[in-house]
């Protein structure tokens, strides 16, 4: 079964970066299929505070077409490094936040990204989140 493994999480001061990456992983399938399958699916990139619902960030097409919501817009770049099979969301200019657990998403989606997005709780494999944290 394929999972997806974000990595890159942290605490970084206000006006900050951080840069998160998504791959995929697998109990049993061989490890390069496992991790070449992520090229052929579109991410999102989606937060959760504590106690408050996901909500959407980014999300990018298998073939690298992006959509952003507006409040990362040119803050945020999501990005697909084809090479090491690997989605990555690159956060600048942070600010000061709840805490919040960053997840990605991948699906198969049809349709357009803002509405990918828009639809994340239907998107079909998720990883476990890594936490992010804007203070001073």
């Amino acid at each position: 079964q394929l999972r997806r493994v974000e990595s890159g999480g942290g605490v970084v001061q206000p006006g900050g970066s951080l840069r998160l990456s998504c791959a995929a992983s697998a109990s049993r399938l061989d490890s390069y299929a496992a991790a070449s399958s992520l090229d052929s699916y579109h991410i999102g990139w989606f937060r959760q505070a504590q106690g408050k619902e996901r909500e959407a960030v980014s999300c990018v097409s298998v073939d690298g077409s992006t959509y952003y919501v507006d409040f990362v817009k040119a803050r945020f770049t999501t990005s697909r490094d084809k090479a090491k099979h690997t989605v990555h969301l690159h956060m600048d200019s942070l600010k000061p936040e709840a805490p919040a657990v960053s997840y990605c998403a991948a699906d198969r989606w049809v349709g357009s990204l803002q509405n990918m997005c828009a639809k994340g709780s239907t998107l079909r494999s998720w990883g476990k989140g890594t936490p992010v944290t804007v203070a001073p």
